[in-house]
């Protein structure tokens, strides 16, 4: 898989947020982008996953050399992100199941549910759920679902030490096939990320 920017901008009312970038994704690689704080990233990232319109240039989506159309691009990619939330009456195990109604997931969902340590809250509405373990529910729908492209906004929001460990336990395991883009400026959420872009360098 590739993602293809070509002189990619976005443009609010008359304020470009960046403007001008092109830039080629590879899967099996792993980015980070990077940026003052209401610099644009996740913007960047929301239009890469294709749930925003560009303002000027355009956007490719390469599998095998074929051109993927817009109407299919969901289906090669997940994220996990603070403003993407999850459904507060469902149990983990009942929102992973309606999860597979949109992508197949790697694993069987009591594994995933056990590997990411929430087998104990598995039947419990994750409305009771403390922050750190809604984020271990967000990065499972997007780690294990069967996508080539993982897409992941501050990663680590809310978890603790051990959460920071299982990410980078998860990343490492389950993610080296996949085209990986990480928004942060937390070096800790980034440091395995080969490839870095500050989008402040296409605010010019």
């Amino acid at each position: 898989m590739q993602i293809i920017l070509n002189s990619v901008g976005k443009r609010y009312n008359r304020e470009w947020i960046f403007k001008k970038l092109s830039y080629t994704f590879n899967a099996g690689k792993r980015y980070a982008i990077t940026g003052a704080n209401g610099s644009g990233k996740s913007t960047l990232l929301q239009i890469i996953a294709g749930s925003m319109d560009v303002s000027d240039g355009t956007i490719n989506y390469l599998n095998n050399y074929e051109n993927l159309n817009a109407e299919n691009i969901y289906k090669e990619i997940t994220i996990a992100a603070p403003y993407l939330d999850v459904i507060d009456e469902m149990t983990v195990t009942e929102f992973l199941q309606f999860h597979t109604t949109f992508k197949e997931l790697i694993l069987p969902i009591p594994t995933i549910i056990e590997t990411v340590g929430l087998q104990n809250a598995a039947n419990k509405q994750i409305r009771y759920y403390s922050s750190g373990m809604r984020q271990r529910v967000k990065l499972a729908q997007a780690i294990f679902a069967k996508s080539v492209v993982l897409l992941l906004d501050e990663p680590c929001t809310n978890l603790d030490k051990a959460g920071f460990q299982l990410y980078y336990q998860l990343i490492e395991k389950y993610c080296s096939h996949k085209l990986v883009i990480v928004c942060s400026n937390d070096e800790n959420e980034i440091n395995f990320c080969s490839e870095r872009l500050n989008i402040m360098d296409w605010k010019k």
